[in-house]
């Protein structure tokens, strides 16, 4: 090991094991770390606060902008359970910041605080040897790996859906790209010893409520199965970005899924249960399925009729999105403009995305950004010069390395998951005054 990376472990647990980390004036509130009241910006408040029943038609959801403790001004959806989604003009970049992140949690009674002094990850159930890690245990026992992985929530884009469907009503910010660093799921099942009638592994983490009433959803538990080759993927991570996690975003650990989405996750994970059955819990059986169907899609009809097998969701579908510019402003007459944004696919590398100035007619490449790894955002960029003043509208498609390519076709099922519909942008061009 490099004594530049041994220094950096030792500084990262100086930091992790100081004591307990606490978040002070309450998670539910639009304050500081300090306690104090946040002052938004005017500009970031002047936001619609409702849309529908027709299509959201904005980037992002609607609602008002607050700021609670460790994040920047965000979009409030809900705040029990706290839900917030990431303003557009974050996503220039390949990597989300971490006051940036979006937030969601499924649970009203969620951490403020750690004491890492009595917390520890348990490694419990089919196993030989149950195991107890502290944050220490996992700094200073196993050698750190990293990961850049796009973290999704499976409802990202629900107020696009058509009929509209319950749920929080995402724009498209519910996403974010950080690299993750911390302990290969895989190494701590080994030193558990997992027992040869293993079927799943379940996680469960620290927050807890009363979830959806009659359904016994009072803790949230999320499981893989054992033969799921994600599971060699998947990561305990304990830095987002080469800082630790922000509380809102899982600390003190989290698991990292990479391609899956956000809902497998786990944050502030607590415990890592083998299990020698089915997993029967509500978020399993019952919440975060999807039709078994091409792109999870299906009717309001079928549904009804009760026709419709469905699966535990999974794997993110390939997505682009046009970050700027964002129509806001009018472009001019012969005046070159480049177009940016990012693309990613939870079933491997994105190694294609075009655009079109024409709402889909024709299509040409666009430059891609530096590869970051095959789950990561990847960055894009066009430069057009408008010929003449009119309308466009500017459209973006994706394909990965699996020959996934992004659809023009709009998706439905009752969750309001899958949305990856190539996105549209119009943009006005006029002429120079």
């Amino acid at each position: 090991m490099s004594r530049r990376m041994e220094l950096s472990r030792r500084k990262m647990l100086q930091t992790l094991t100081a004591g307990s980390v606490a978040v002070a004036g309450g998670l539910g509130l639009a304050r500081n770390s300090a306690g104090q009241e946040s002052q938004v910006p005017a500009d970031e408040r002047a936001l619609a606060t409702f849309t529908g029943p027709s299509a959201n038609p904005y980037w992002s959801s609607v609602g008002p902008v607050a700021r609670f403790p460790q994040k920047f001004p965000l979009v409030l959806l809900t705040d029990r359970p706290v839900q917030l989604e990431t303003p557009r003009h974050y996503f220039q970049t390949a990597f989300t910041p971490n006051g940036a992140f979006y937030v969601r949690w499924h649970l009203d009674e969620i951490p403020n605080s750690v004491d890492l002094a009595e917390w520890r990850l348990q490694v419990e159930g089919s196993v030989k040897r149950p195991l107890k890690f502290s944050m220490a245990d996992l700094l200073e026992k196993f050698k750190p790996v990293s990961v850049a992985a796009v973290n999704q929530c499976s409802g990202n884009s629900r107020s696009k859906v058509q009929p509209r469907v319950p749920g929080g009503q995402w724009g498209n910010g519910a996403m974010g790209n950080a690299k993750w660093t911390g302990v290969p799921l895989r190494e701590l099942l080994e030193a558990a010893q997992i027992n040869k009638d293993a079927l799943a592994i379940q996680f469960q983490g620290l927050d807890k409520g009363k979830g959806p009433e009659g359904h016994g959803s009072h803790e949230f538990l999320k499981s893989l199965d054992l033969k799921d080759p994600v599971i060699d993927d998947c990561i305990v991570a304990y830095a987002m970005n080469d800082e630790p996690l922000p509380m809102l975003n899982g600390f003190p650990v989290r698991l990292i899924v990479p391609g899956y989405f956000a809902t497998y996750w786990v944050k502030g994970l607590s415990w890592i249960r083998v299990l020698d059955k089915a997993d029967e819990n509500f978020w399993m059986k019952t919440g975060y399925r999807i039709p078994d169907t091409p792109r999870g899609n299906t009717t309001p009809a079928e549904v009804k009729a009760g026709t419709v097998k469905t699966v535990p969701i999974n794997r993110m579908p390939v997505r682009s999105f046009i970050v700027t510019p964002d129509g806001e402003s009018k472009l001019v007459e012969q005046l070159p403009v480049v177009f940016r944004g990012i693309a990613f696919s939870g079933y491997g590398a994105v190694n294609q995305v075009e655009i079109s100035v024409d709402d889909g007619k024709t299509w040409a490449k666009t430059e891609l950004g530096e590869d970051h790894g095959a789950y990561s955002f990847r960055t894009w960029s066009y430069s057009w010069t408008p010929a003449k003043p009119g309308r466009y509208v500017v459209a973006a498609r994706a394909t990965d390395a699996k020959g996934n390519v992004q659809p023009d076709e709009p998706v439905w099922n009752p969750g309001g998951y899958l949305w990856n519909r190539i996105e549209r942008e119009e943009v006005v061009v006029g002429r120079a005054s």
